[in-house]
């Protein structure tokens, strides 16, 4: 097998991984009404049938691109879309609460190896001229997957029932399995493998970091009612933060290298793609809600699945065009204004909401996606190319923690938007981080 077809195998092979993880993580959004009544989940295991999710992909998610660095993305690529198999398989099968989360914790836990071995594989398998397009396409389909997986799991749970959703993963992850390693030998001068001590303290300190970050996110809604549940979480974090930097700045082979923080392109294109996901988790989660309330749209979950149909086109498309796009009028111009257009579609899906119609809204969200899908595409580029190739996993580790993150905080500061001020404070607080991303894009150098 020569070369070009090695990539070719490793680039669909991760996009079809990757279009899967996005469904999965939210696709399952739709179905949990249904799940609820069936496995007799209380409030909170339906919280945690997402949050399980988030919190171990967030708390793993750098170990799993060291793994990359040290066994090399394609070998971590097949483990890590392997245990998503077996953890779909586990959910799919569930009949009580415990089997369900620990089915999504597998999950998360399977993504945090997957998600950046995957992006690390086609960033090292690309030739140069190739790399940007790539890496572009890989975000293109991870996009689409969370555009549609609302859509998808409310079909397919009205017509076949919950349990499709997370069969459905297990042969896409066998097929992307098959062509990873079908890949073989091809790939294998792309890429060369690192040995290094595993940072243990440090992982420990992260995933304290990341775990509480996440409690006391999703806490702050009932921060009034409980502060504890809120202070304690931060107070853990911050303990854990003065410590991780302490012990890393100290290790000789760090899980976290801090020397990343100190290249302005690798921090802005982390800044930036964690506000796209903040933007995005946020606006499929409280859509959905509102949409399918009777207070909202009273859409159906299949109905509402198809209003965000304009968002799903202009996520694939302007993903796998970005690149071009970055080249025509400049990364900065068009990052700032991917995310200027993000507070823009804002206004105009408020609009539609408060009594401009159904085609006012897939206008507002076709403008949405086509402003989420091109900072989003280009960021993991912009931080990517302020590392060297040998760091690509462990820098892809923290792009996408930090992304996960983003997500979490999307959906717990949409938590208190949404109850303070309905679909439209959710609304509000997108177009900020809309603005706060186009602020920040415009401190990017013409020449990243």
């Amino acid at each position: 097998m020569n070369q070009r077809t090695g990539f070719t195998l490793v680039l669909w092979s991760s996009c079809l991984a990757m279009l899967a993880v996005g469904a999965n993580s939210t696709a399952i959004m739709a179905a949990l009404p249904t799940m609820r009544t069936e496995l007799l989940l209380s409030s909170a295991g339906v919280q945690w049938a997402v949050n399980a999710y988030l919190v171990v992909s967030a708390a793993f998610i750098v170990l799993g691109g060291q793994a990359a660095d040290r066994f090399g993305p394609r070998l971590a690529s097949i483990v890590g879309l392997a245990l998503f198999a077996v953890a779909s398989c586990i959910i799919a099968t569930a009949g009580t609460q415990a089997a369900l989360l620990a089915g999504r914790a597998l999950q998360g836990l399977a993504a945090a190896f997957a998600v950046p071995s995957t992006l690390a594989a086609v960033d090292t398998s690309a030739a140069p001229e190739r790399r940007a397009a790539a890496v572009g396409a890989w975000t293109g389909f991870l996009m689409l997957g969370f555009s549609i997986g609302p859509l998808l799991g409310g079909a397919l749970t009205h017509v076949t029932g919950w349990r499709v959703i997370f069969w459905l993963n297990v042969p896409l992850m066998l097929s992307a399995v098959i062509g990873l390693a079908s890949a073989g030998s091809a790939t294998a001068r792309a890429y060369a493998t690192q040995s290094r001590r595993a940072d243990w303290i440090g992982f420990v300190l992260l995933a304290t970091l990341m775990v509480s970050l996440v409690f006391g996110l999703h806490a702050l809604p009932h921060a009034g009612a409980a502060p504890l549940p809120v202070v304690g979480p931060f107070a853990l974090a911050a303990t854990a933060f003065v410590l991780l930097l302490t012990v890393e700045s100290r290790s000789e082979a760090p899980l976290v290298d801090l020397s990343f923080f100190a290249r302005r392109g690798f921090v802005m294109g982390v800044a930036i793609g964690s506000l796209s996901m903040f933007s995005i988790m946020s606006l499929l989660l409280y859509f959905n809600l509102y949409a399918q309330s009777r207070e909202g749209l009273g859409l159906t979950a299949l109905e509402a699945g198809a209003a965000l149909l304009p968002l799903s086109a202009a996520l694939l498309a302007l993903a796998l065009s970005a690149s071009a796009v970055a080249a025509r009028v400049g990364l900065r111009n068009a990052m700032t204004g991917g995310m200027a257009l993000i507070a823009i579609a804002s206004a105009v899906i408020g609009a539609a909401i408060a009594g401009g119609g159904m085609v006012l809204l897939a206008i507002g969200f076709f403008v949405m996606g086509t402003g989420l899908a091109v900072p989003y595409a280009l960021a993991p580029r912009l931080a990517l190319s302020a590392l060297s190739p040998a760091q690509t996993g462990q820098g892809s580790g923290i792009i996408n923690a930090c992304t996960f993150l983003g997500g979490s905080a999307g959906v717990a500061g949409g938590a208190t938007a949404f109850a303070l001020g309905g679909f439209v404070g959710v609304l509000t607080m997108i177009a900020l981080a809309g603005i706060i991303g186009a602020a920040l894009s415009r401190g990017i150098s013409e020449t990243a």
